[in-house]
C-alpha cells in the first residue's frame, strides 16, 4: 500500500506542474497508475508529539507544529492540495492564533513547494536554503521525467534565507535546520525538533522504496549516503523521523535504508570502475538483493541503478 501510494504521488509529481514537457509515455504511465488529484485527497494528521503532527496527503510528508509564537510548516505539496491542508490545521487548531505563521521548504521539487503561494496568501512566511530560492526563481529542467519547469510566482519564494544551519526557538521547542551537501537535489535541508525528538529528513529519506535522485540539480548517490549518515547520527532509537515521502519512519529503519544506499553505491561503482557501460552494468543487476523489499516502489531498480551509475565516482 505504502509503495502504491509513493508511486502515484510521484507520477502526479511528473504531471503536476505548469510547463511541463513530458513524453507521450509517461502520460499513459500516469493515466494507468490513476494519479490522484491533490484537491480532493484529504490530509491525514498523525499526532509526533504535545504540539507536533505529521500531515500526509498527495505530495512530500510535511509537519506542522502548533503553538501560541505561530504555525510552524515545513513543506506545502502541491499547489491543488492547499485547501485540504488549511482544513487539516483548522481542525487541529480551530481558534487561529494572531502569531506569524512560518513555512519551511526541505528543498525546491513541487511535490514539497507547489502550495507555497496558497500558504503565503493564508499569511505564512517562507523559509528555506538559499539554493531553493534560487531553484525556484529560475527554469528548471527534470532530466529523468523529460521536464521543464517555469519559475514560480514571486508569492511562492521563500523570503528567508540561509547557508548552512539555522537556529529557530518557537513554541517551547529549538529547532535545529542543517544543509546537506548536494544530496537529491542541491538545496536539501533537514529540521530536527529537539524537544519533540522529530526529525525530518525531506527527500534524503524515502521509506520503503528507491529514492529519486534528481541528477539534474545536482543530487547525487554519494550525497544521499553522506546524508542518511548524518540524519543517523541524529537520532535515538525513540526518534520519530520523517521521511520525504513514505511512511513514519525509526532509527533501525533509516539504518537499513543507508545500508541499502551504501551496499548498491559499492556494486554499481565496482561495476563502473571495471569499464562497464551503463546497460552493461544494468545487466548485472546490481540492485537484485534489495528489489523484493526496495523496488515495488515509484523508481524501478534499473532506473535507480542508472541514476547510481551516472552520480557515482568510481
Amino acid at each position: 500500500m505504502v509503495a502504491s501510494a509513493s508511486r502515484r504521488s510521484f507520477l502526479q509529481f511528473g504531471l503536476a506542474a505548469a510547463g511541463a514537457a513530458l513524453s507521450p509515455g509517461w502520460v499513459k504511465v500516469a493515466a494507468a497508475q490513476g494519479s490522484p488529484d491533490p484537491g480532493t485527497v484529504p490530509v491525514k494528521a498523525t499526532k509526533l508529539a504535545d504540539n507536533v503532527y505529521l500531515l500526509q496527503g498527495v505530495g512530500g510528508n510535511m509537519v506542522l507544529q502548533t503553538g501560541s509564537d505561530g504555525l510552524l510548516l515545513i513543506d506545502a505539496s502541491y499547489a491543488p492540495a492547499v485547501p485540504r491542508i488549511r482544513e487539516a490545521i483548522s481542525a487541529l487548531v480551530p481558534t487561529p492564533t494572531s502569531a506569524p505563521s512560518l513555512l519551511i521548504n526541505t528543498h525546491w521539487h513541487g511535490d514539497h513547494t507547489g502550495g507555497n503561494e496558497g500558504m503565503h496568501d493564508a499569511g505564512f512566511t517562507i523559509l528555506a536554503h538559499r539554493k531553493t530560492r534560487d531553484r525556484l526563481s529560475h527554469t528548471q529542467v527534470m532530466k529523468l521525467f523529460k521536464r521543464t519547469v517555469q519559475p514560480s510566482p514571486a508569492g511562492a519564494l521563500p523570503t528567508q534565507v540561509f547557508d548552512e544551519t539555522f537556529t529557530i526557538y518557537r513554541n517551547g521547542d529549538t529547532l535545529d535546520l542543517r544543509y546537506f551537501t548536494p544530496a537529491h537535489t542541491d538545496s536539501d535541508i533537514h529540521i530536527h525538533f529537539q524537544n519533540a525528538n522529530v526529525l525530518h529528513l525531506g527527500d534524503i529519506y524515502f521509506n520503503g522504496f528507491y529514492p529519486f535522485i534528481d541528477e539534474g540539480t545536482a543530487g547525487n548517490i554519494d550525497g544521499m549516503i553522506k546524508g542518511s549518515k548524518e540524519g543517523l547520527s541524529l537520532a535515538s532509537p525513540e526518534t520519530k523521523i520523517v521521511p520525504g515521502h513514505g511512511p513514519l519512519g525509526t532509527k533501525a529503519e533509516l539504518q537499513e535504508y543507508h545500508d541499502m544506499l551504501a551496499t548498491v553505491r559499492e556494486k554499481v561503482a565496482a561495476l563502473k570502475k571495471q569499464g562497464l557501460s551503463e546497460q552493461e552494468a544494468l545487466a548485472k543487476k546490481p540492485t537484485a538483493e534489495f528489489d523484493a523489499k526496495w523496488g515495488k516502489g515509484f523508481m524501478a531498480p534499473d532506473v535507480f541503478a542508472g541514476i547510481v551509475y551516472r552520480t557515482v565516482q568510481a
